[in-house]
């Protein structure tokens, strides 16, 4: 006779298991204390931008030239944060890509199917409603990737200032959707953003990632050979015509996630561990340093909401982002016949939805390659990509706050360890060891609470016993 088929429906945004909630919550804790310094850049690059005193200094500094003329990397401050630092950024990215792929979320295809196309869609709606504000408006269509991309870092910092206690499920589906959404935007870098292509210099480039695969699977190790060569790949991949951003992706992707049984941590994990605050702390936040400094004014925002390019981009983060995110994962979750995790309700996942509207570092980037050629209208797109991840963020505080007493519950019951083992109790209930510990201790305050009583008990009947004129009025017997 067949044993029974398992028809209960599958849970999504159910709670993780504790190595993915442990590498989640590392994870995030870095690249919160990194959307926090982007977001004070940010902050620091408007107020630098747009004081007049101060305005000249900011061109200034953002247009100074520097680097070897001979080897085409004669660059300004801000072409170097853009194509240079962004590098570390992608290169971070890269790994973070790996390691879902190998180890993570993405690795299960029925749990990758919900980031994905959550994803896919969180980027095709913002691009089509980009698309149709700027056919109906007569508008230029070169700036439809520009609302497709989501800042995990600025969303987290967005979480941290408002001080929400965002589910784990949530956070780590806020950060796969972003892994899955950067693999995209680069590739959208990569096809429609190459112009011209050098072959030798990219066919150079090609051959030292050969070589740094190679020094990879022999095992090769040291700083000083590996920080040298990627330099030389990154110069090349940059005078191919490819964005230089695609070197650090590709390097990121090339190395090992997955441990050796002698190793605590893969060299892909250690190497993230390293690079990451590098990345979160210093190449990230000047990128926006010297890519948010835009002039506003009350014609610049007036321009934002009239002109169809700026407000296809406001629209494309605010409405096409969150519908996007939303309906992919509800159509997913319709047509798989999964069924929300019994803690969350729809209105989490839409705000979750929301604040992936926030595209600040890679919309900054596509929004300078789209409109290269016209330094005003780069201008304005980067202050529309400003606004409506504003929009999108005050939009998800706001939904955020609502069911913020929830989402405290359940991260307090997350968090609740009560044998004191380092291990959340949730973790723990089908460890026979956990209950025995467990009964132990409340056997122990059993007994303190027994002795407590037996004391109140003798303390009463003390009381009772006191000689007459202690305890009435008129000097009365007790």
């Amino acid at each position: 006779m067949d044993a029974p088929r398992n028809t209960a429906p599958r849970k999504v945004f159910g709670r993780l298991s504790l190595p993915e909630r442990t590498f989640v919550a590392d994870a995030l804790r870095t690249e919160t204390v990194g959307g926090v310094l982007l977001l004070v850049a940010a902050i620091t690059a408007l107020i630098w931008a747009n004081i007049p005193a101060l305005h000249h200094s900011y061109e200034a500094v953002a247009h100074l030239h520097f680097g070897p003329g001979a080897l085409g990397l004669d660059l300004s401050v801000a072409h170097w944060a853009a194509d240079g630092l962004l590098a570390i950024f992608f290169f971070v990215a890269g790994i973070e890509l790996k390691r879902e792929l190998v180890a993570g979320d993405l690795r299960d295809p029925k749990a990758a199917v919900l980031p994905v196309i959550a994803a896919l869609c969180g980027m095709a709606v913002p691009a089509l409603v980009y698309a149709l504000t700027n056919l109906t408006g007569g508008g230029s269509l070169e700036g439809w990737a520009v609302p497709t991309a989501t800042d995990i870092a600025f969303a987290l910092a967005v979480l941290a200032v408002i001080g929400t206690s965002l589910p784990s499920a949530l956070r780590a589906f806020l950060l796969t959707l972003a892994v899955v959404d950067d693999l995209f935007a680069i590739l959208i870098i990569a096809i429609f953003f190459t112009e011209r292509i050098d072959f030798a210099a990219l066919g150079g480039a090609v051959v030292g990632l050969v070589v740094f695969w190679l020094l990879l699977r022999k095992g090769v190790r040291g700083w000083y050979v590996y920080v040298p060569l990627a330099l030389v790949i990154w110069g090349l991949m940059y005078n191919s015509g490819v964005h230089a951003t695609i070197a650090g992706v590709a390097m990121g992707l090339m190395l090992r996630c997955t441990p050796h049984e002698d190793e605590q941590h893969s060299p892909g994990a250690h190497i993230e561990h390293l690079v990451r605050p590098l990345s979160a702390g210093l190449a990230v936040p000047l990128f926006a340093l010297f890519s948010a400094g835009v002039s506003i004014t009350g014609g610049a925002l007036l321009d934002v909401f009239t002109e169809p390019e700026t407000l296809g981009v406001v629209l494309g983060l605010v409405v096409g982002k969150t519908v996007g995110i939303f309906g992919g994962t509800w159509l997913t979750a319709r047509f798989t016949r999964a069924s929300l995790s019994d803690e969350l309700a729809w209105a989490d996942v839409f705000a979750v939805a929301s604040l992936a509207g926030i595209g600040f570092t890679v919309s900054l980037l596509i929004g300078e390659l789209a409109f290269a050629g016209d330094a005003v209208l780069t201008d304005e797109v980067k202050a529309a990509v400003l606004s409506g991840s504003l929009i999108a963020a005050v939009a998800a505080t706001v939904l955020l706050k609502i069911r913020n007493a929830r989402y405290r519950r359940l991260c307090a019951e997350e968090e609740r360890d009560e044998d004191l083992d380092g291990i959340p109790d949730v973790y723990e209930q089908d460890d026979p060891a956990y209950h025995l510990r467990m009964a132990e201790i409340y056997e122990r305050k059993a007994a303190e609470h027994r002795r407590i009583a037996r004391e109140a008990v003798g303390a009463r009947h003390g009381l009772a016993e006191v000689p007459g004129g202690a305890g009435e009025k008129n000097d009365r017997p007790a």
